[in-house]
């Protein structure tokens, strides 16, 4: 994703939270006398991995171009519980209304940081690659691809038109592996084909994919898909997937696949706790 589109996402979807929180206005900063100003601070409360800041940013940027904004930390960073953030300073009213959508969005993508960075420490040594999936959730997709990466994971497919992932329904409807994937020979994109035994497995690796994604195979299974690439096309990668935790990922990571895709890190996650504390600010 190029960085005017990028701009132009996160532009989308700050736009879309404000639209459902704010409304036609917010009826309790109406109330604040417009010279009012504050300063404030968010406060980690919790270890995590921080993510968010252009979405942070965006929000208040809407706002107030007058809220000033001084980040003390950065997206990526290991953060602590008791560390501060980012700093803001401006005007009040504009200052409260964003906070909650600024806050949703950090500690969401944080989250998803977090929890990419768990499964990436457990493989480290392995030569493993994480990779996130599509389950993301929905309206998020670019914002959570983005905190993977901060997590550093990797990303697989951003959606269903930058790569081809043909699976068992594809299959059957295009008359078996290799006709399928003679077809998306011809797109020009990465072309991924899932199998679920090793005889499917033998019949991918005799065509021009360039990845196999193991789907539920066991340990034994996944070793022994790894010695038969390895014999008939070391050149194709191979994806493991399907029910893999944190507490087995490194069993499967040791069997010598290349890739490991993780549904959890997008969609099992659990915000994480962070807080805006407020002051008036001197003179305001």
């Amino acid at each position: 994703m190029g960085k005017q589109q990028a701009d132009a996402d996160i532009g989308r979807l700050v736009d879309a939270a404000l639209a459902e929180d704010v409304g036609d206005g917010d009826l309790t900063a109406a109330l604040l006398p417009p010279t009012a100003r504050l300063d404030a601070a968010v406060i980690a409360r919790q270890a995590a991995v921080l993510c968010g800041q252009p979405w942070f940013d965006a929000v208040f940027a809407r706002l107030d171009p007058a809220i000033k904004i001084e980040w003390l930390k950065r997206d990526g960073d290991r953060i602590e519980a008791g560390d501060k953030l980012v700093r803001l300073h401006g005007p009040a009213a504009a200052m409260l209304t964003g906070e909650r959508t600024a806050l949703n969005f950090l500690q969401t993508l944080s989250a998803t940081a977090t929890a990419a960075r768990r499964y990436v420490e457990a493989v480290a040594g392995t030569g493993v690659t994480i990779l996130d999936t599509r389950k993301t959730i929905p309206g998020l997709r670019s914002a959570q691809k983005y905190a993977v990466r901060c997590g550093g994971a990797s990303n697989h497919r951003i959606g269903l038109f930058d790569a081809i992932l043909i699976k068992e329904n594809h299959i059957a409807a295009a008359g078996g592996i290799r006709p399928a994937a003679d077809a998306a020979a011809r797109a020009g994109v990465l072309v991924e084909i899932e199998v679920e035994n090793l005889a499917q497995l033998e019949e991918a690796l005799g065509t021009t994919v360039s990845r196999v994604l193991l789907d539920n195979f066991e340990l034994d299974g996944l070793r022994a898909a790894v010695a038969l690439r390895d014999r008939l096309a070391p050149e194709i990668g191979l994806e493991a997937s399907g029910g893999i935790t944190l507490a087995s990922v490194r069993a499967v990571a040791e069997t010598g696949v290349d890739f490991i895709s993780v549904g959890e890190i997008t969609k099992d996650i659990d915000a994480v706790d962070l807080s805006m504390r407020f002051e008036a600010a001197a003179g305001g």
